[in-house]
């Protein structure tokens, strides 16, 4: 208990630091896009490529494998570790992506996939409160239309609506 209970302090600390740049004046929430971040100007090197050629391949376990050596050779490549945490994600490994997206929002605070990846995973282990509060900064940060929002939206509305929450936690789906 005592782990869940440090990702849900990090995923309020995440969520005090989301919501400072919008308290500043002149901050552009679309200035922080997924596409265009500091750090993919680095992951640019060839552990990086691979995990990316795994992660489109749905080899989780090979995704895992090259990002880890990517953010050991760049410690401050958050898309590596959105990536991996996804990836662990999709292994049904909730504490690692967990790890993964605090190293990816401790890097940028404004990282939209990762939030709402982050969002996504708290799903899988039953806590709606904390997805719905993912929401809540994705809205802050990008808008209720922008894809994160939309993508962790209807997942919440999908889990929602499961009789058989695990059930469709299982799914091959896209979003899963």
């Amino acid at each position: 208990m005592s782990r869940f209970r440090k990702y849900m302090v990090a995923g309020f600390v995440a969520a005090a630091m989301m919501a400072l740049p919008a308290l500043l004046p002149g901050t552009d929430a679309e200035a922080a896009s997924t596409k265009d971040n500091s750090s993919s100007a680095s992951s640019k090197g060839a552990s990086f490529e691979r995990g990316q050629q795994a992660f489109r391949d749905g080899d989780w376990e090979g995704a895992v494998k090259y990002f880890k050596k990517t953010v050991s050779d760049d410690a401050k490549n958050a898309e590596a570790y959105n990536l991996m945490g996804y990836s662990y994600r999709r292994l049904g490994k909730a504490d690692p992506a967990f790890d993964a997206y605090a190293k990816a929002l401790n890097l940028d605070p404004r990282h939209r996939g990762a939030n709402e990846y982050l969002g996504e995973t708290y799903l899988l282990v039953g806590d709606v409160d904390k997805a719905n509060a993912q929401l809540a900064l994705l809205k802050d940060l990008c808008g209720n239309q922008c894809r994160e929002t939309v993508k962790l939206k209807k997942a919440i509305a999908r889990y929602n609506a499961s009789a058989d929450k695990q059930a469709m936690l299982d799914l091959d789906e896209e979003n899963w």
